[in-house]
Parts: C-alpha cells; structure tokens; sequence
C-alpha cells in the first residue's frame, strides 16, 4: 500500500515531494526547491535565478519549503521578500508553495493575497485556534510526526476538514504507514479513505502521479 508524503528529506522515497536544495543535482524522484529563511543571504537574487531554471524541470512539484522563521538570524523584511519573490515566480509556473513558518502565523496571512496558487504549511503542530485562522485564509496544512504522541495537536487534527490535510515525515525517520493509521483513526474512518482523500487533495494542487 503506497502513502504519499508530501514533504520529506529521504531522495530514496519515490512516492512524495522531496524537499531538494538548490546545491543538489536534480533529484530522481518528484521534489521541491526553494530558499529556506535560514539559507537567505545577500546574494538571493542569484539563488532565484538558480531555483527559476530548477523548478521548471518536469520532476519538480512545488516551490518550497519557503517562508518565515522568527528563529533564524535573518532580517525579518528580508525573508519577507524573499518569500514573496517565490510566491510570484509560482504564481507564474502554477505550482503550489510549501511553506515554513516558525512563529510568524499572522505574518503569513498577506501573502496568501498575492498567491495564486495553493499554500501548504508543512510540519503544522499549533493549536486549533491557529489552524482555524490559518485555515479561514485559504492555507492546506501538512502534519507530520508530532500527530503520534500530541494529544493538543490530534485534537487540532480531528476538527480539521479532509480537504485541507496531508501527511508528511519531514525529516524525522520514521515509517509515515503509521501517521496514517493514527490520523485514520483520529479522523475516525479507514485509512483508504484517507489516502483516497489526499489523493483528491493532491488533484486540487494540481499535482498527479
């Protein structure tokens, strides 16, 4: 039984998106590429340029993971722009954008204005009232190992529509079979109708394979 996983760091996993840098030669299997809040430097500009040539190969599903961290010792305008700078260049190939955020939720909210492509927050472990707001905005959220052992973040997960969900490992090493079957569980129906779901939500993103 395949499960997809929608963002991962393992190039030996054929069925998900890779989270591939720009450093890598193109992956194998289908990715995504982009510039990390924490990898902007000055020279930006040019790693733009490099991601545009990438990210039109065929094998490249979405921008990302791109956005915002509050953590990273990075100008808070400057990761603005940056992560702006890839929204539009999405809008333009029409592949959605898979997002990092580290405690800048209500900063995100703009930029869903000027996407005109699908959001997806990778890795989302907030509280209900975050997904609500997050959600109210039009943004797909992406769970991740945290679903097995946070009882706040299954909660957050059992009130949020199937439509609005994926499933991914990150990087953390584990089997996403039993994300799956947890987040079945969670949601209270079996876990091929919920591959069957995520499979329909992949559609909406416009990503087939």
């Amino acid at each position: 039984m395949n499960f997809f996983n929608f963002h991962h760091h393992n190039p030996q996993i054929s069925y998900g998106i890779y989270n591939s840098t720009l450093e890598e030669k193109i992956p194998e299997h289908f990715f995504s590429v982009g510039i990390h809040p924490q990898n902007i430097h000055e020279q930006w500009e040019n790693d733009l340029e490099n991601l545009k040539i990438i990210s039109q190969n065929p094998k490249c599903l979405a921008i990302g993971e791109c956005g915002l961290d509050a953590l990273v010792n990075i100008d808070e305008n400057l990761q603005k722009k940056v992560f702006e700078a890839q929204i539009l260049w999405a809008n333009q190939i029409q592949k959605p954008v898979i997002i990092h955020c580290v405690k800048r939720f209500q900063e995100l909210i703009p930029f869903q204005k000027i996407a005109k492509v699908p959001m997806i927050i990778h890795g989302f472990n907030k509280k209900k009232a975050i997904a609500d707001e997050i959600l109210k905005h039009g943004f797909y959220l992406s769970f991740g190992k945290s679903v097995l052992h946070n009882l706040s973040l299954q909660t957050t997960l059992k009130e949020i529509p199937l439509e609005k969900i994926f499933l991914e490992t990150d990087d953390a090493d584990f089997d996403i079979a039993e994300l799956y079957q947890k987040a079945a569980e969670i949601k209270e129906i079996s876990v091929e109708k919920l591959q069957e779901q995520i499979s329909k939500n992949l559609e909406i993103l416009n990503i087939q394979f």
